[in-house]
């Protein structure tokens, strides 16, 4: 449940209001003559997985399966 806070208290203690949000990571609403204006909640930084964070950035252009013609060294005979 969200604390609750006159507008002017909030207003004198703004910053330090603001990092114990973050830290605690709770909602508050701000209130101005008891009716309810705004809530403020810490933004929740999304953790993107690992597997797939690449999705969509390659562009491929052409065939990548068939060989282009070149030799490499791995594929000579002659080690």
């Amino acid at each position: 449940m969200p604390h609750i806070m006159e507008a002017g208290k909030f207003k004198a203690e703004c910053l330090k209001i603001m990092d114990e949000i973050q830290r605690t990571h709770t909602s508050l609403i701000i209130t101005k003559r008891n009716v309810p204006i705004v809530e403020i909640r810490p933004i929740e930084e999304k953790k993107t997985p690992l597997f797939g964070r690449l999705k969509g950035t390659v562009c491929i252009h052409g065939d990548i399966i068939e060989p282009i013609g070149e030799e490499w060294d791995a594929c000579r005979e002659d080690h």
